[in-house]
C-alpha cells in the first residue's frame, strides 16, 4: 500500500481547491491549502510537504514567482504546476523556475494522483554517499554541491541529472537515460531535460571558469574537466 503524504495545496479557485481536497482526503492524504500565492509560499517555507500542487494564475504572487523564491530559498519539495497554459515556452518556462511536472487544466483526479505519486516515489533525495571530481564535490542526500568553497543547493532533479552524470564519467549519457533518472520509467520530453540541464549549468558551471557539464551533439552529456 502506498503511504500517505503531506500535500500543499495553493489553488485560488475555490470550487477546485475544494474538490481537490475533498479527493486526496479521502485517500487518507494530509492535505494543506492557500488560496494565494503569499501564503503558499509561506505555508511552503514553514512546511515540511511531500508534495506542492502549484497552479500559475495565483493572486498577490504568481505560481512561477513562487517557485522561483522556494527554489532561491534552497527549498527542493517537488512541485507539480497546473495551469490553463499549454504551450511548449508555457512548460519550459515552468520547468525553468524549478517545477518538477506540468499538468494542464482541465486534468482528471485519477491523472494527477498518479503524477503525485510518481513525484513522491522520485523526489526522494537520490541516495549514496557523496561525490568527488573536478574540484567539485555533490552530496546526493543533502542535494548539495560545494565548488571553489560555494555551497549550492540543487532541485530534485537537477540531482539526479548530476548524479547520473557523475557516476557515468568521463563516459557521455545519453538523453533517454538522463530522462528516466528525473522522470522515472515513463520518460519525460527532451525539452524539459533541456531546461532541467540549462538550470544546472548556471548553478554549477555559470560562475566558474572551467565548465564541467559538457554537451555531446546527437548523443546526449557528460561531466568532466576537458583534456
Amino acid at each position: 500500500m502506498e503511504p500517505a503524504l503531506s500535500l500543499l495545496i495553493v489553488e485560488d479557485q475555490a470550487d477546485l481547491a475544494a474538490n481537490l481536497w475533498d479527493y486526496f482526503s479521502r485517500r487518507g492524504h494530509l492535505v494543506d491549502h492557500a488560496a494565494d500565492g503569499e501564503a503558499g509560499l509561506r505555508m511552503a517555507l514553514a512546511g515540511d510537504h511531500d508534495i506542492i500542487v502549484l497552479d500559475l494564475g495565483l493572486p498577490r504572487l504568481d505560481g512561477l514567482l513562487l517557485c522561483r523564491r522556494l527554489r532561491e530559498a534552497g527549498r527542493g519539495v517537488p512541485v507539480i504546476m497546473l495551469t490553463a497554459r499549454d504551450t511548449l515556452d508555457d512548460k519550459l518556462r515552468g520547468f525553468a523556475e524549478g517545477a518538477d511536472d506540468y499538468l494542464v487544466k482541465p486534468f482528471a483526479m485519477k491523472e494527477l494522483e498518479a503524477r503525485i505519486r510518481v513525484l513522491a516515489r522520485r523526489g526522494r533525495p537520490p541516495g549514496g554517499e557523496p561525490i568527488e571530481a573536478c574540484g567539485l564535490r555533490f552530496d546526493p542526500a543533502a542535494l548539495l554541491v560545494r565548488r571553489e568553497g560555494r555551497q549550492i543547493v540543487l532541485t530534485r532533479a537537477q540531482a539526479r541529472i548530476l548524479e547520473c552524470l557523475m557516476r557515468a564519467s568521463p563516459g557521455v549519457v545519453d538523453q533517454s537515460r538522463l530522462m528516466r533518472a528525473v522522470w522515472g520509467p515513463e520518460g519525460g520530453d527532451p525539452a524539459g531535460l533541456h531546461t532541467h540541464i540549462y538550470g544546472l549549468r548556471q548553478l554549477v558551471d555559470r560562475p566558474f571558469p572551467s565548465p564541467l557539464l559538457h554537451t555531446v551533439h546527437g548523443i546526449g552529456y557528460r561531466f568532466g574537466a576537458l583534456a
